[in-house]
């Protein structure tokens, strides 16, 4: 084997140290630099990544703020509107119960009033016919007539009128 024979070390540590060198040479004049400007555009690109990704978590931050910011107004708005609406609503079924408590108040005025009428046309009836009886009672028992003046004036003692 060459490489383990003793005089052929010179020639091949010489080979090796300008291979070495020319491989060092080209390595930093050409390769590193090109995967120094790979790695640094991929720095550059990570970073700017990480810029618009945070812009893009402050912008969606400052969205979902004013998101909410805007569902709380509209739900204060619709509070409110539906408050004003039940009083509107509360105010128009007040005003339609007294409107219907007024009727019926009137109503009922008007039935005490007709009840009263016939009650005392009953009444005077119940006078007369009271009369009637008591006249023709007496008349069967006693067999004489009683006036009709005596007559009412004792219904009317007898019924408290």
């Amino acid at each position: 084997m060459p490489q383990l024979n003793a005089a052929d070390w010179a020639p091949q540590l010489i080979w090796l140290a300008i291979t070495f060198i020319g491989l060092y040479f080209i390595m930093a004049r050409v390769a590193l630099p090109r995967f120094g400007a790979v790695i640094e555009q991929r720095r550059d690109r990570i970073a700017h990544d990480l810029d618009n990704a945070a812009r893009l978590k402050e912008q969606t931050e400052q969205a979902i703020a004013a998101y909410e910011a805007s569902l709380a107004e509209a739900r204060a708005r619709a509070n409110g509107i539906a408050q004003e609406t039940r009083n509107k609503l509360n105010a128009e079924t007040e005003r339609q119960r007294t409107a219907l408590e007024e009727r019926l108040a009137a109503k009922t005025a008007e039935a005490e009033t007709t009840i009263g009428a016939a009650k005392d046309a009953a009444m005077a009836q119940v006078k007369d016919v009271a009369a009637e009886a008591a006249e023709a009672i007496v008349d069967k028992l006693v067999g004489g007539s009683v006036s009709r003046a005596k007559v009412t004036r004792a219904v009317a003692k007898a019924l408290g009128l």
